[in-house]
């Protein structure tokens, strides 16, 4: 069989994952090339926050929080229960700390522990309230030079340059509270200040990881090939030795000799398989992953007779839908004290402040979809919602299309969505005495480590406030996702599983592609990104015959 070009491991996908291991490739003295269907690489992990959640990785150990491996493995049984393999779970645990450590190898990976961003259930036996989510180190992307215009951009970056960490933003949040929120304007000033004087482009999130992996690839002068979509894979005698791509407009073919890793991300917009494989309520492609996801690598998989699991999920986030169509996603928002979110019997549901694929589980589980974000006054003039301002009007363009609803009463209010009289009314009038005990007796909200650090420490139960300052406000929520969870099952070595158990020689998966190891939970921030590469690391040192 003739090969346009070959290399001991192909990788398909540019995103942490792909990165991930085509360094891993280059630990190992084996060749690798990346291969990129987009004009600009990053994939998903590009327009991310950009967190990673490894336990006991080497920034976590550094800043002396230490963690046993029975406390990671109690969290994660207790979170995931019996939807996660378990030898795959202790792979993940297992090989993390060393995949990070390989990572910082490069003069260029640099990150810093995100404290305070708790666990998403910090709770459960194993949790962690202080977090253990780590991000990389803001980075200046003019170092990129050339490779700077091929970069994929994310919304992490404010006005006139303006760049923020994870942190800054819960600060920012509050500027109208607290001192914390006020300095962090005054830092938020000078950045702009110094960004134009030095004429830095910097970078947070997922950006300035895929900036500062993207530098250490051309340490390693591994290549990254964009515009080449993988076609097909090519089989010999069962195993998977290679693939066809559409490279300047050609066909080629390229060996690989141990092995092809997908990590081409999930099928976030292919209509045809949302409609095929998601709930109700959660097919309206309102997806915030990479455009170029439509699930290639998953529908390569299936051809070759690969089992597939939690089809049926995603990485849900409630969001708001732009006039323009873009997709707002509420991660803060729903933290805010003076507000509920209620089903269109004007009820509350769950615990709004609760993390976000949870909250739309129960949001499509009662088929609440839509659903309205309920808000006062006091609380539109306290804190930023949806990209706007605290204070600032929502745009005439959200009450045109319908999103927004404006009132001077509660019965009003109810009477302009369509919401039953009175029960929004009475809604809040039991949510009002939460509030002013500080307990709320439903859904909890509040009492979580996680509900807690987007809300307002100034108040009883940051969570919680009165909803009692009109005019009042509602606002249209939808289910958007981060990406779909749904792919290609693996076994603890990152390869491919037939229906019957048995090993697709030669095909690894990572990231979106696969199933993921986080079941139908979240273990934190992060929890995307971090097993993405820790399998990335995995399949390629166990394609070399490096695993211990």
């Amino acid at each position: 069989m003739s090969w346009d070009d070959e290399f001991d491991v192909v990788i398909v996908g540019s995103g942490g994952g792909g990165m991930t291991a085509a360094l891993t490739a280059h630990d190992l003295g084996i060749s690798c090339v990346v291969l990129e269907k987009a004009k600009l690489y990053g994939g998903t992990t590009g327009i991310s926050g950009g967190g990673i959640w490894v336990p006991n990785n080497p920034t976590l150990r550094r800043a002396g929080h230490d963690d046993s491996r029975e406390s990671i493995r109690t969290y994660l049984d207790e979170l995931i229960g019996e939807r996660a393999e378990p030898k795959r779970l202790d792979a993940y645990v297992d090989h993390g700390p060393a995949a990070m450590a390989l990572l910082e190898q490069s003069r260029w990976v640099k990150f810093f522990w995100t404290k305070g961003y708790s666990d998403y259930h910090p709770e459960l036996p194993g949790g962690k309230p202080l977090g253990r989510s780590i991000e990389a180190v803001p980075f200046d992307t003019r170092k990129l030079k050339q490779d700077e215009k091929f970069q994929r951009p994310n919304s992490m970056k404010g006005p006139l340059g303006l760049w923020i960490t994870a942190k800054d933003y819960k600060n920012l949040a509050m500027v109208k509270r607290t001192w914390g929120g006020r300095r962090a304007s005054l830092v938020a000033a000078w950045r702009v200040a110094s960004n134009v004087i030095r004429r830095r482009h910097m970078s947070t999130g997922g950006r300035a990881l895929v900036a500062r992996l993207r530098m250490a690839l051309k340490d390693a002068d591994i290549p990254l090939w964009l515009e080449t979509p993988m076609t097909s894979l090519v089989v010999e005698d069962g195993r998977v030795v290679g693939l066809s791509v559409t490279r300047d407009g050609e066909t080629q073919r390229i060996h690989a000799r141990k092995g092809v890793l997908i990590a081409s991300g999930g099928f976030d917009h292919n209509q045809q398989m949302r409609n095929e494989w998601l709930p109700e309520g959660g097919r309206e492609d309102l997806s915030l992953g990479a455009r170029e996801n439509v699930g290639d690598g998953i529908t390569a998989g299936l051809g070759l007779g690969a089992a597939v699991d939690l089809m049926d999920d995603a990485w849900w986030m409630p969001s708001v839908t732009h006039p323009s169509g873009a997709s707002i996603p509420l991660v803060s928002e729903r933290c805010i004290p003076g507000s509920v979110i209620v089903s269109s019997d004007g009820r509350r549901f769950t615990n709004e402040s609760s993390p976000y694929t949870n909250f739309v589980h129960d949001q499509l589980d009662g088929k609440h979809v839509p659903a309205w974000f309920v808000m006062d006054a006091k609380a539109r003039r306290r804190y930023p919602f949806a990209q706007i301002l605290p204070g600032q009007p929502f745009p005439k363009s959200f009450y045109d299309a319908g999103l927004v609803v404006r009132a001077e009463s509660l019965e009003e209010l109810s009477t302009k969505v369509g919401l039953p009289e009175d029960a929004l009314a009475q809604t809040v009038s039991t949510f009002n005495d939460y509030a002013r005990t500080g307990i709320d007796l439903e859904f909890g909200r509040g009492h979580s480590a996680y509900d807690r650090y987007y809300g307002d420490p100034t108040l009883k139960n940051p969570n919680l406030d009165t909803i009692d300052t009109g005019p009042f406000y509602a606002v249209r929520l939808d289910v958007g996702d981060l990406g779909t969870k749904g792919g290609l099952v693996c076994d603890e070595h990152a390869r491919v599983l037939r229906e019957d158990g048995s090993v697709i020689d030669g095909l690894y998966v990572t990231g979106n592609a696969s199933s993921s190891v986080m079941g139908t939970e979240y273990a934190g921030p992060g929890a995307t990104i971090g097993p993405s590469i820790v399998f990335g690391y995995v399949a390629v040192k166990h394609a070399a015959g490096a695993l211990p």
